[in-house]
Parts: structure tokens; sequence; C-alpha cells
């Protein structure tokens, strides 16, 4: 089923899809493997998030103490800043606060600060958390947020989907490491893929969870009831709808252990010989008519011993080892000129569809192109390229 919560967050510029806890966790917990100390004496900035009730906020109280944070700070959106049909209610963690002002909570966005035990009741937890207003709305790309990011060590969030391009380029920007949420499409985007093609970013641990989906909380207002898969209800009695996103994925520069994994794969004979699918048992791999590469559908048909270039759907990106694979380009319309990729003409168009094609051709998404077995010529689905790393 189509992602039609994710599609409509995009055209209407609504972001509010909120992180499940759990999800965080396991993510966290592929790094912490990887390098028990990689937080140690840290500050962590959470932008783009509710501070009273973030999952990614209370994952990192929670967990302060045993990662030896040196400062946790978690900032959040004014409301009004905020599209309209979000209705903002003032939790009672708030309202009852000596610093709460009705009209700033509507116009100036939160910060909130954890540093050490404030209470001195022998632990730290959500009980030592500081915070004020800031003077802006929150806005990560706002000066006064900006100083908070270049205070940072890490920046870890679920930045707004319809701004995620933006929000990457301010990553990049700052020099810090972080691990951000967004779509999988965004490993073609002309703002993300060098830095992936350069091992500068790469994908998180989550592919393998959930079919590399993940669960959101979201408003009533824009929940699609058909990919809600559970309903709560909070303690002040407000349903929170939880639904299934897919093709969601983290992105980072912090190294944990899955990304040095290397791929098994057999030889391109083997493959012909024994492959589970049908597109290349006994057949082989379709050559490009316009760049050349072979084209393998699927991430277990790469065959181990091909040396030249093979495109591959963009799910490489979740086995991909630096050690293992080069990556030569994409096939979108701004890497094709960079790599040599023939542009397809009108007259190939034509023929494609006289022939029987019934492929979706768009200059940015289908640049390669093969005529299949049976003469019928078709078209993949965006494709990275790749070749094997030289021992």
């Amino acid at each position: 089923m189509a992602n039609i919560n994710l599609k409509n967050a995009k055209s209407s510029k609504n972001d509010e899809f909120y992180t499940q806890y759990n999800d965080i966790q396991s993510e966290i917990n592929a790094y912490i493997d990887f390098n028990p100390n990689v937080f140690k004496d840290k500050t962590i900035l959470l932008p783009c998030d509710d501070p009273e009730w973030s999952n990614f906020t209370k994952f990192f109280i929670n967990n302060f103490e045993r990662y030896g944070l040196k400062k946790l700070i978690s900032t959040s959106y004014a409301p009004n800043s905020k599209p309209k049909e979000i209705s903002y209610q003032p939790t009672l963690f708030e309202s009852i606060d000596p610093r709460f002002d009705e009209n700033k909570t509507l116009e100036k966005g939160k910060i909130f600060v954890l540093t050490k035990d404030e209470n001195n009741d022998g632990k730290i937890d959500e009980k030592d958390l500081k915070w004020n207003y800031l003077e802006g709305d929150g806005d990560f790309r706002s000066e006064e947020v900006k100083l908070l990011r270049n205070e940072a060590d890490f920046i870890i969030t679920n930045p707004p989907f319809s701004l995620f391009r933006e929000f990457f380029n301010w990553l990049v920007e700052s020099e810090k490491q972080f691990l951000v949420i967004g779509n999988m499409n965004a490993v073609s985007y002309n703002e993300i893929f060098p830095y992936l093609r350069n091992n500068k970013v790469w994908l998180g641990n989550n592919c393998d969870k959930n079919g590399g989906a993940m669960f959101y909380e979201i408003p009533e207002s824009i929940a699609n009831l058909e990919q809600v898969r559970e309903v709560k209800e909070t303690k002040d009695g407000k349903k929170v709808y939880i639904t299934r996103v897919q093709g969601v994925r983290w992105f980072t520069n912090i190294e944990h252990g899955k990304r040095h994994e290397k791929l098994k794969l057999m030889t391109e004979a083997d493959n012909i010989k024994f492959s589970r699918h049908k597109e290349i048992k006994d057949k082989g791999y379709l050559h490009y008519n316009n760049f050349d590469a072979i084209d393998v559908p699927f991430l277990d048909a790469i065959p181990s011993d091909y040396k030249g270039v093979m495109g591959v759907p963009r799910s490489f990106f979740d086995k991909y080892n630096p050690e293992q694979f080069e990556i030569v380009g994409t096939d979108t319309k701004e890497q094709s000129a960079e790599i040599g990729i023939q542009p397809i003409g009108e007259e190939w168009v034509r023929k494609y569809k006289e022939a029987g094609g019934t492929g979706h051709i768009t200059a940015n998404m289908r640049n390669l192109s093969y005529i299949d077995f049976d003469g019928i010529p078709k078209t993949p689905y965006a494709r990275i390229l790749i070749k094997h790393k030289e021992n």
C-alpha cells in the first residue's frame, strides 16, 4: 500500500509524525554495541521535538547516566508555526510551572536542558529538566538554534519530512555527528547522494526491522485510517493513532557494525545456474543500451566476480560495505551526464511504447534502459551504479 500519510505530509507541509520509543532504542543500541562510549561526555541536541513528550527526549533522559552524557538539549517549534489543523493544548507539566505564559506558549519555541541531578535526589531524570522559552519560534534555521547546534557534539532527531533536504544541508554545514530519519528516496537527492557516494554519510541499522518501515504516532487530523495499526488513548483522553510508514531510514555519520558486514554473493555463473529469481536463472543479466553496465534487480543476485559497473536497487545502501563496493553514481538526470549515461530521446520513447513497453519513463528516474529477452524494451526502477572494490 502506498505511503499516503507520508505523501500527504509532504504536500501539506504537515510534519506531525512522532517516532516510537522502541524504534529509537533499537537504533541507538547499534551504535552503543559498536562503541559503548560513543556518547560519553558529549552534548546531544534534539531539535524539532516537543520536549514535554518527545520520545527522543524521554529516551535520552532515561539513558543520560548510562551513556555518561555531558548535556542534553531539546527544543520545540512554537504551536503557531505549525499547520492550523494541528490543535495545541499545553501539558500539565507546562501549565502549572510558574514560568508558564499563555501568549509565549503559542508564539515561542521552548528549550529543555538536562545536565545534572538538580534536585539532589540521587538520580538524573525528567525532574531535573530545566526549561524556558526561546527568543524565537524554535525553527532550526534560526541563529538561536544554530548556536545550540554549534554547541552540540551530536544532533539526533526526526526532522520535518517536508524540509528534509534543507535540514540535511543544515546538518552537514555544522560538521557535527548526527542521526536523523528520512525517506529512502532521499538517497538519490542531489544534496545527499554525493555524501553517500564519498562515504561521509551512510544509512543506519533499521532496514531489517519491519521491512524498513517505522511506526509513528500521528494526530487524528492527518491519520489515514486504512494505515492505522493501533489507537491509544492518553491520560487526558486524547486519541493517538499509530501508523506504519514504509521506506523510512536513519541517515547518519556515526559508525555502526552492520555497515562493515560483507554481502555473501555467488559468481555470475552460479547465479545464472542457481538463482532463485526467474529474471536471472537460465537467462543472465540484461545490459543497458545507453550505458556500459548490467542490471542487477536483486541485491542477492549481485555477481561476486563481475568486474564492470552494475545497476542495483536503492536498497543497496542498506547493505553497502565501503570495503567491498565502490559507488560509481546514480541514474538521476544530474548524475547521468557526469558519468556518461546517454539520455533517452523521444525516438526511443516512441519505439518503446510501440513495442509494448509499459514502464513509466521520466528524465529523472528512468535514464537507464534495456531491451528485454522477449524483444520488448523495459525500464528498471531507479538504480545505484556500483563496482566491486579492487583488492
